[in-house]
């Protein structure tokens, strides 16, 4: 079978079992935010941390609860690689460096996972698994809630309140994220992912040499780095290591896990609104923007000009032999269509126009599907942005789902349309203006200018995949990075809010003739197009000068 043949089947059977996923899981995520009843253990967390689960918050004590648990989820990861050195199974590592201990604090608790390190010979065992699994789990939570608050806002009419921040993440954590988490794991394992506590020993080689090899449990972070599109690994290689991602059935089911959340919430919200249709609109878009983009880095991987690609039958250069270039390109695709940043091959090494795609994709603001959580609130606003211009083009105040989109969503959506680009292309100008970060490009001309821009567009939507090439473990870009990190992931979050909370004060508006249909295929294509419009004006300069550049020299 050509290695062809066998990326279509892989494409095939990929949609096939996220089709199967779509509804059971959609509808499931919905009942837990729906549902009256608390679990007993739930009931007991709270008595201790004296939460009232009936409360019902405004927007902005919501957005207030979800940075005050943000902000210590920072100073408590800060703290424990400060002093790992004195914790058991630190496997000899010493303490983190300050600056390095910031950033990387910063990028577990927004969902980037950006790696200024190589995580078998800096962190150790109880770091990865009480600080960095922990913020895996509960970093995409605070995106999932996110989302439903404002889908409440959809909901619920003449109210300021959008539910309880420390009931909802709760709930989606211990009813969601970890039942998946331990089936996902144990795949995992039956896949051959190494979950173990062994410490770092030295082996002889057949040829009479020597190879320090580094155990750990890497299936139990490596389930919920996928599933909750965190991302980064517990290896330097990440998921093209053989202990993180051993062969091709475990390199498709990651792929899987990384896409499967993300592509159901277009349900939950379908179903929670009471209109299936607007889940099925929402998902047929998402579907089709990634199947496009999976198929252009294909493509472009594919194409032989050269003679070094013509010998190999391809662009091979940074894949893995087990994976090829289908595996890859639909690994890539993926992951950057997605927030996970996990990487199964070296995105550097692409070919201009591939590498172009993967950074496009995270331009797109990861909302096809986009991380768990983080990429239905963007597809939303997104679509709150194309229903509006709809309702320009007709001379009518606009609706979606029943509410009027007037002046004041409109400033919201704005926001939080600028605040994320904002974030990726003045960092990424600062870092080009100074003498000290513009040291660390170790690649001249049009690729050094991308490899700087995709830093900080993945930093600044919390992607956290890199081009190499670029020595970002340095003062600048550990403190840089962590603050372009953490306003763009939080900044968005609060603007998501406070439009689900202007919502939720509305009286609903019944549909008349007048009212855009949003679940027609005119709609879609609508949308699909102010989604790739939007992105080609904020970012086509950048993009001019670094991939087009290099791609037609």
């Amino acid at each position: 079978m050509s290695s062809s043949v066998a990326g279509i089947l892989q494409i095939v059977a990929l949609v096939a079992a996220l089709a199967v996923c779509y509804k059971p899981l959609g509808d499931y995520i919905a009942r837990i935010f729906t549902s009256t009843k608390h679990l007993r253990g739930e009931l007991a967390f709270y008595r201790v941390m004296g939460i009232d689960p009936e409360a019902d918050q405004r927007w902005g004590t919501y957005a207030r609860s979800m940075l005050a648990f943000s902000a210590v989820s920072v100073v408590f990861l800060y703290l424990l690689e400060r002093v790992q050195h004195w914790l058991p199974y630190s496997n000899g590592m010493s303490g983190v460096s300050p600056f390095l201990a910031w950033n990387t604090a910063a990028s577990f608790v927004t969902n980037t996972n950006w790696q200024n390190y190589s995580g078998e010979t800096t962190m150790g065992y109880v770091v990865q698994m009480a600080g960095l699994a922990v913020q895996n789990f509960v970093s995409a939570a605070v995106g999932i809630v996110v989302v439903i608050a404002l889908i409440r806002g959809f909901m619920r009419n003449k109210t300021d309140r959008l539910g309880n921040f420390w009931v909802d993440t709760t709930r989606v954590v211990v009813r969601l994220l970890l039942p998946l988490s331990v089936i996902g794991g144990i795949i995992l394992m039956a896949t051959g992912v190494i979950d173990n506590f062994n410490l770092t020993h030295v082996i002889s080689t057949l040829t009479g040499g020597h190879q320090t090899m580094v155990g750990g449990p890497v299936a139990s972070q490596e389930v919920i780095k996928e599933m909750g599109n965190n991302g980064g690994g517990f290896f330097n290689a990440n998921s093209s290591h053989p202990f993180e991602n051993p062969n091709p059935f475990s390199n498709w089911f990651e792929i899987f896990l990384l896409l499967v959340i993300p592509f159901a919430l277009p349900r939950t919200f379908g179903k929670m609104v009471g209109d299936n249709r607007q889940g099925y609109l929402l998902v047929g878009v998402m579907a089709a923007l990634w199947l496009t983009s999976v198929g252009l880095i294909s493509f472009f991987e594919w194409q032989h000009a050269g003679t070094a690609l013509q010998a190999a039958g391809g662009a091979m250069e940074g894949k893995e032999v087990r994976f090829g270039i289908p595996g890859s390109s639909l690994f890539a695709g993926s992951t950057t269509v997605t927030s996970t940043g996990a990487v199964n091959s070296f995105h550097d090494s692409y070919t201009a126009f591939g590498g172009m795609i993967i950074l496009f994709n995270m331009m797109l603001g990861e909302v096809v599907p986009g991380g768990v959580g983080a990429g239905m609130y963007g597809m939303l606003m997104l679509a709150v942005l194309t229903v509006f211009i709809g309702g320009l083009m007709v001379g009518r105040t606009p609706e979606y789902i029943g509410k009027k989109i007037r002046p004041t969503e409109m400033k919201w959506a704005a926001a939080y349309i600028l605040a994320t680009p904002g974030a990726a292309l003045i960092g990424a100008a600062i870092s080009l203006g100074f003498k000290t970060p513009r040291a660390s490009i170790l690649n001249n001309g049009p690729h050094g200018l991308t490899e700087i821009v995709y830093a900080f567009t993945s930093m600044a939507n919390n992607n956290g995949s890199a081009f190499a090439g670029l020595t970002t473990n340095t003062t600048w870009y550990n403190l840089a990075g962590g603050v372009a990190m953490l306003i763009a992931r939080f900044a968005p979050m609060i603007f998501v809010l406070a439009l689900g909370g202007t919502l939720a004060r509305q009286q609903p508006v019944p549909a008349s003739a007048g009212t855009l249909e949003t679940h027609t295929p005119l709609f879609a294509g609508l949308l699909a197009g102010v989604i790739i419009i939007l992105v080609g004006l904020t970012y086509f300069p950048a993009l001019a000068l670094g991939p087009f550049a290099e791609g037609l020299h």
